[in-house]
C-alpha cells in the first residue's frame, strides 16, 4: 500500500518544471495526469491532474496494490455507509478505482493498477 500526494494542476508545464528542475523528481507519467516520482524511491509520487479532470477532486490517492483489495475496500465502505462519490470502475489508463468520502469529509481516490 502507498499514499500518493496530489497537487493542483493550474499550469502543468510550470508544475512539471518546478518538480523536476527545482525538486529533482522524475516524470513517471504524462497522461491522463502528470505523475512525478522520487528517483530514490519511485513509489513516492506526486500526481498533478489537469484542472477540471475530476469532480469532486480527491485530496490524495491510496494505492491498495491489487484490484481485489480495491473491491474489498469498496464493499467495506458501502457496508459502513460511507459516501462513494465516484463509482468503482476500471479506467482506460489501467487502474481500478473509486472515490470515497472519509468521516471528516476528505475525498480519497482508492485505486490499484490493473496489471
Amino acid at each position: 500500500m502507498r499514499i500518493v500526494a496530489y497537487a493542483g494542476g493550474a499550469n502543468l508545464a510550470a508544475s512539471q518544471a518546478f518538480y523536476t528542475d527545482v525538486l529533482g523528481l522524475e516524470i513517471a507519467m504524462r497522461a491522463p495526469v502528470l505523475g512525478l516520482a522520487s528517483p530514490a524511491n519511485p513509489s513516492a509520487q506526486v500526481i498533478i491532474p489537469p484542472l477540471g479532470m475530476e469532480d469532486p477532486a480527491p485530496s490524495f490517492g491510496l494505492d491498495l496494490g491489487s484490484p481485489a483489495a480495491v473491491d474489498a475496500a469498496h464493499t467495506a465502505a458501502v457496508e459502513q455507509g460511507l459516501r462513494v462519490v465516484y463509482p468503482i470502475r476500471d479506467e482506460p489508463w489501467g487502474v481500478r478505482r473509486f472515490f470515497v468520502e472519509d468521516p471528516g469529509g476528505t475525498i480519497i481516490n482508492v485505486l490499484a493498477h490493473l496489471s
